[in-house]
């Protein structure tokens, strides 16, 4: 059954995304926008996730008609320490999402504000564990860009639009919402996105459909799993399919990607927080996956899922360091520099569990080229790694009509 209640908030919140979009469109361009849409929907989602938990935390000790939004600066101040060891960071009442929107309109200074504000933010978790999930995260978010507007005026006018936008949107209290709604838009704004800006951007995008399926064949049988990774992110959708698909406990240890795109790895830190995965529970690197791979110490995964960038060029054999590599020295060649395909696919298999899947997606010409490719697979199949292929239809993604098809790898047939 289709619970409509939850249908008609979803639809009433991507008809409400769109409507800032419209508002907006024409000065900012699409791919460039989602950026801002998202940090505010980001700045907006950790100011009421901070709220709750203390105002929660302090009616639940007695102190009724708590708020910590209405609290002095000096005040909150004494909180900080143990708020930035549970949430990761921490905000001042009068920078709270909330309070910043309420004074906007007046505030002819509103682009140096933000800018204040998100620096205290990622500032907040320095030092702490959190930092690498909040250093940088803002970057992408330019308020003094031409793109909003040709002066400071123009700018700011269009930065209270957003922020009212966002902050009209019905994303309900944090906690009883019944559809996921911050991470519910996101996906939507990323696939309207990635609808109008195919492959612009750089940002390769996995339809959700595409996704779920992935992570439903890396989880046959399964209830639960030690933790998922992908070693060619992107913004996170994959990742977080998993826990959509087993339930928010089932992925023990947590979350872990790699992404070389700044824009992009940042957007996936973003999606995290608005899926409400704890800082402690996601590891998320920028690097090369195939030459400076990030998560040593944390394979082996018991899930992967991945949609790697179809035959990139990449090293290859002219750095001679590679064919020693654990992770490609086993199949005895690398795959060609002109195609690094065959390279995701072997990083993805050494780094899995014994008692794991792996689930690609792969471009076709993977499966019946000749030379390097062919003794990887001949390796591959030698040693029974293959679980089974699976071939797509055409135009199922943004940017591209090819066919794909998905390989599914384990290691303990």
């Amino acid at each position: 059954m289709i619970d409509t209640k939850k249908e008609q908030e979803r639809d009433e919140l991507h008809r409400a995304i769109w409507a800032i979009a419209d508002e907006l469109r024409g000065a900012v361009d699409g791919w460039d926008f989602k950026n801002y849409v998202l940090g505010t929907m980001f700045y907006r989602y950790i100011s009421e996730n901070l709220c709750n938990y203390i105002n929660s935390g302090e009616i639940e000790a007695g102190n009724v008609g708590f708020d910590f939004a209405k609290m002095s600066d000096e005040d909150a101040e004494e909180a900080r320490e143990g708020l930035v060891e549970e949430k990761g960071f921490f905000i001042l009442p009068s920078e709270l999402f909330c309070n910043v929107r309420a004074n906007a309109a007046n505030d002819e200074n509103l682009n140096e504000t933000l800018e204040r504000v998100f620096r205290h933010i990622e500032e907040s978790a320095k030092g702490s564990e959190a930092e690498s999930d909040f250093a940088g995260l803002f970057d992408d978010y330019d308020v003094n860009s031409n793109k909003l507007g040709s002066t400071v005026a123009k700018r700011n006018e269009k930065l209270v639009k957003l922020l009212n936008g966002v902050g009209e949107m019905n994303l309900g209290d944090v906690k009883n919402h019944s559809i996921d709604a911050f991470g519910d838009a996101y996906e939507y704004l990323m696939t309207m996105y990635a609808s109008n800006a195919g492959k612009s951007g750089g940002e390769f995008f996995t339809p959700a459909d595409v996704s779920e399926l992935l992570t439903r064949l890396g989880t046959v049988g399964k209830t639960e799993i030690n933790k998922v990774y992908d070693p060619a992110c992107g913004s996170g959708s994959l990742l977080l399919k998993a826990e959509k698909i087993l339930g928010k406990d089932a992925i023990r240890n947590g979350f872990y990607g790699q992404e070389i795109n700044i824009t992009t790895y940042n957007l996936c830190r973003i999606n995290m927080f608005l899926h409400d995965v704890g800082f402690d529970k996601f590891d998320i690197a920028c690097e090369d996956t195939l030459l400076s791979p990030q998560h040593w110490d944390d394979e082996p995964f018991e899930l992967i899922v991945s949609n790697p960038p179809y035959s990139i060029k990449w090293a290859g054999d002219e750095n001679p360091l590679l064919i020693n590599d654990p992770r490609f020295a086993p199949a005895g060649v690398l795959a060609p520099k002109s195609k690094a395909d065959m390279a995701f696919i072997m990083h993805s298999l050494s780094w899995l569990a014994s008692n794991g899947t792996a689930a690609i997606v792969c471009f076709p010409g993977i499966m019946y080229r000749g030379g390097a490719e062919q003794k990887i697979r001949k390796y591959l199949l030698d040693n029974n790694y293959i679980d089974c292929i699976i071939q797509l239809p055409s135009n199922l993604f943004f940017g591209t009509s090819i066919a794909t098809c998905i390989m599914v790898m384990k290691k303990n047939k």
